[in-house]
């Protein structure tokens, strides 16, 4: 009798540690799985970070480029001879750019042989540029202007719209004027040299 307690009570203690075998395995499985699972989000969470964050840097990057090519090149107009400034804003293009740079070397002073005797005169003016100077031009079909716009017209010619107009013309774009009350006066009453007998538009480089 005693030796069938002895081996059930064996037989009861062997179960016990088994059982408790079992279960520290199944912790030590629940914590490796925890762990895991908290690494892979940390690791996902990482990725979505440099990925929302490259993009910013990109756009930043691309901004500051963008608004250095934007920069524009300027030149100061008077019409006549020492008269309030008027500052002519050029677009980036090749005419524009040989506008500016032979007008850096050396300064326009440009005749109006006519300013009240051709079609549109009232709300337009054309300056001819000596024939030595080379300007490449880019024309492009023109059906309205706004006042304060001026355009490259061959050869060698710019025209400048001081009021707005819808005259429809091949002229390549050069640039503008800030149209104002000022400005239109200044356009208007520019006064006639008398020992040409016409009026002038100067031009010089606004450094």
């Amino acid at each position: 009798m005693k030796k069938r307690l002895s081996v059930i009570l064996g037989f009861v203690l062997v179960c016990g540690c088994l059982l408790a075998g079992c279960s520290n395995s199944q912790k030590n499985r629940s914590s490796s799985d925890t762990v895991g699972i908290g690494s892979a989000e940390s690791s996902d969470a990482g990725v979505q970070k440099e990925d929302r964050d490259s993009p910013a840097e990109k756009n930043s990057a691309g901004r500051t480029e963008n608004s250095l090519s934007q920069s524009e090149t300027e030149l100061l107009a008077r019409f006549g001879y020492e008269r309030e400034p008027f500052v002519l804003h050029l677009y980036e293009n090749d005419t524009a750019a040989a506008i500016a740079r032979h007008v850096g070397t050396s300064d326009w002073n440009l005749p109006i042989y006519h300013y009240d005797d051709y079609d549109n005169w009232e709300v337009m003016q054309y300056y001819d540029i000596p024939d030595s100077y080379e300007i490449p031009a880019a024309a492009e079909e023109i059906t309205e202007e706004k006042a304060g716009t001026v355009y490259y017209s061959e050869p060698n010619r710019i025209i400048l719209f001081y009021k707005d107009a819808k005259v429809p013309a091949e002229y390549t774009p050069v640039g503008y004027f800030d149209y104002t009350e000022d400005f239109l006066e200044a356009v208007e009453k520019n006064p006639v040299v008398e020992v040409w007998g016409n009026k002038i538009i100067s031009i010089s480089d606004s450094e």
